[in-house]
């Protein structure tokens, strides 16, 4: 079966075609995030507690196999608080390369998360004020933060090259992750 539009490619197995009459939206192909999610868990779990490698070697590998394991995360990155200053700094990350390694607090879509400590799902990046803009290519984010003992430490951050691409089981696939990286900032 097909894809559609530029780019389009051959369906793999367990992709479906969604087609969203939404006002102003696109048809997109996005996978059967359910299943795609729930194997993605245990091989995340086994990265994130493979003791011989460093917090920042996983994170890298972490960035790295979601990018290459969803489809619509084409950019993903942690930002973290810089020491004491009210800003967050650019951590490991797998995607285009980035200018902006340094972020103020309430600036941009990461520095809202920041502050408000809420999940952040941006559907169409172009409806959004306070956006900084990391590529003409990115049309949709999705920040979760990071708790280590109640206190926002960082974040998760995922562009997209597809218009709203980001569902509720990305927002919940998103904070398991963030709880396996939490831990390794706990100890």
């Amino acid at each position: 079966m097909p894809g559609h539009g530029a780019g389009a490619r051959d369906l793999a197995p367990g992709w479906k075609k969604y087609n969203f009459a939404r006002k102003n939206r696109c048809s997109f192909t996005i996978p059967k995030k359910h299943n795609m999610f729930k194997d993605l868990k245990p091989e995340v779990a086994h990265l994130l507690n493979n003791g011989t490698l460093n917090i920042e070697t996983r994170l890298q590998k972490l960035c790295e196999l979601l990018k290459s394991s969803v489809p619509h995360y084409d950019w993903v990155g942690f930002y973290f608080q810089n020491g004491d200053r009210q800003e967050l700094k650019l951590g490991p990350y797998a995607g285009a390369p980035t200018d902006h390694t340094i972020i103020p607090f309430g600036k941009g879509i990461c520095g809202q998360v920041a502050v408000s400590n809420t999940n952040f799902v941006v559907p169409d990046v172009m409806g959004q004020d306070n956006y900084i803009a990391c590529s003409i290519t990115v049309k949709a984010e999705i920040v979760v933060p990071i708790f280590v003992n109640g206190k926002n430490i960082g974040q998760i951050d995922i562009d997209s090259n597809t218009l709203d691409p980001f569902t509720e089981e990305d927002e919940r696939f998103l904070e398991y992750v963030n709880s396996l990286v939490s831990k390794l900032y706990a100890a």
